[in-house]
């Protein structure tokens, strides 16, 4: 056998190898914050943990359709310590938790909140995993602004409460060392502010099925797009996941009542 046969050979046998050990991806979505602690409220009056949820279950959702185990937390009405979230399954592979944003009162009271709008993304550098984290964050950020989101950026204001620095000026990246949920995560993780809900305009955005998707999408790619494996399938799946949610969807608008007395 030629030498140009057996390295082509070898090639495939890696690429076969490859294949049959890949797994797919142990993702904790947390939802920030508890019914009884529900963070900022936005505009309308409704509060910051309502969007938390609808978003991280369409991210955790996206996730399995693409083959991944997810873990969610902070999905029901029971009390969760901070710490307690990310360490909920310890040998988890990524961390990542979902909120809405809000600002500074004094910058609400002056009206700024109908101008400042966008995402952010933070991460940790007392987490064990901090190089992980903060391509994880790129990932997602890079997602996002394909996905015709822009970072919000105010965070980075030298003010009190604010000041977090920028590690990434173009995808919206800051570092946020105290974190509790980050810091204390035994895995790689990142905590995504999708929005800022105190801004009437965004607020319903945000609140609209269509973005909460496109939301959900492009993070649940930049996860995807960071951890080392691929997910056996995924494009199948995640075709048939897509094809039911359209399906509901048009269910929930139209009815399905003829469809199921003509089966």
């Amino acid at each position: 056998m030629s030498r140009t046969l057996v390295s082509r050979f070898a090639l495939f046998a890696v690429g076969l190898f490859s294949v049959a050990t890949c797994h797919a991806a142990w993702v904790i979505v947390d939802a920030g914050h508890t019914q009884a602690h529900p963070g900022a409220t936005g505009a309308s009056g409704r509060v910051e943990h309502l969007y938390n949820l609808d978003l991280s279950k369409a991210v955790a959702d996206d996730l399995k359709a693409d083959g991944d185990r997810v873990t969610r937390t902070g999905a029901n009405d029971v009390e969760i310590a901070l710490a307690d979230r990310p360490n909920a399954v310890p040998n988890a592979d990524f961390f990542i938790s979902i909120h809405h944003d809000s600002m500074q009162q004094a910058w609400i009271d002056s009206g700024r909140n109908k101008a400042l709008k966008g995402y952010a993304i933070f991460v940790s550098e007392l987490n064990p995993h901090y190089e992980r984290s903060l391509a994880c964050a790129k990932a997602i950020g890079e997602r996002l602004q394909a996905a015709g989101e822009t970072p919000s950026l105010y965070h980075a204001t030298p003010i009190k409460g604010e000041d977090r620095p920028l590690i990434d000026r173009r995808l919206g990246i800051h570092r946020f060392d105290d974190l509790v949920v980050l810091k204390t995560a035994r895995m790689p993780a990142v905590l995504v502010e999708a929005g800022v809900i105190v801004n009437p305009d965004e607020e319903r955005r945000l609140a609209q099925p269509a973005t909460i998707d496109r939301l959900a999408d492009a993070i649940s790619k930049g996860v995807m797009d960071c951890h080392p494996c691929c997910a056996v399938n995924m494009t199948q799946q995640r075709l048939a996941f897509l094809q039911e949610r359209e399906r509901e969807r048009e269910c929930n608008s139209t009815g399905c009542a003829n469809d199921k007395l003509g089966q």
